[in-house]
């Protein structure tokens, strides 16, 4: 089974988004927003990650520190936004790769989805 850690700083789309992730097949690891995202990383060694913070620059906080670890460098990265022109400027100008970008509002569908292609891409 796929395991994915799910970051959102909001309780109740976390539930309802990890709900609908698990009726997708996916095994899902949850957390409110965290600095520590390596030390999650590490205890929980997921395939990919689901990053939903309100504030965009908190989840590109997150993205750079998953892209600075050696070992999650290629993880593959879902952010949800809804600035998606900011976040989709500044991926580019990181020349991100292995992540997709979804605005809101958003279905669990359509993560599930993105998430299937990054990870058929790996």
């Amino acid at each position: 089974m796929t395991k994915l850690l799910l970051i959102d700083d909001t309780p109740e789309i976390l539930e309802l988004l990890s709900f609908s992730l698990r009726d997708h097949s996916y095994e899902v690891v949850t957390s409110g927003f965290t600095p520590d995202v390596t030390e999650l990383l590490e205890e929980h060694h997921p395939h990919a990650l689901v990053l939903d913070c309100t504030l965009y620059n908190m989840s590109e906080s997150l993205f750079d520190a998953v892209r600075g670890h050696a070992g999650y460098a290629t993880l593959p990265v879902v952010i949800i936004s809804d600035t998606p022109e900011k976040a989709d400027a500044s991926l580019r100008g990181r020349e991100a790769q292995h992540v997709l970008l979804i605005p809101k509002p958003f279905s669990g569908s359509q993560v599930a989805r993105a998430l299937a292609e990054l990870l058929h891409r790996a």
